[in-house]
């Protein structure tokens, strides 16, 4: 099963263009983390993002996209970056998480990503397109 573990942190919604984690101890722990995690053979995937501020928002009101830049006045919580680990469990991917060393203003939010399997069988077709599409077996 894989889950991507999707770190909050708290004040980043209102960071500057730019801004770049500045504690080097925070950032060494964070690397022993992401070694732990690719030495258990788990880590598929996982990325720092940019702050908000440098971002956009895409909304389709009537199906009709409207494009607004960053900083979002109305965002209570953003995304600072994710993993994407394969493991045997739910209860296996919050246990990785809880090993995270984040700080007092970091939140992880932990979700399965959705596979073929997860799907009514008459939709499988659909998503097997979609795997070929991003070269997956």
């Amino acid at each position: 099963m894989r889950f991507m573990l999707l770190m909050i942190p708290k004040g980043y919604e209102t960071a500057e263009p730019g801004t770049m984690p500045e504690d080097m101890a925070a950032l060494e722990a964070m690397m022993a983390y992401n070694r732990s995690l690719s030495e258990a053979g788990i880590l598929r995937a996982g990325e720092g993002l940019h702050p908000p501020s440098m971002g956009a928002r895409i909304s389709f009101k009537n199906r009709k996209p409207t494009i607004t830049d960053g900083p979002f006045a109305e965002a209570k919580e953003v995304l600072g970056g994710f993993w994407i680990i394969e493991v045997a469990s739910r209860e296996e991917a919050i246990a990785w998480a809880a090993r995270c060393p984040g700080a007092d203003n970091e939140m992880i939010e932990v979700r399965q990503i959705q596979d073929a399997e997860d799907w009514p069988e008459e939709m499988r077709p659909q998503l097997e397109e979609w795997d070929k599409m991003r070269g997956q077996p």
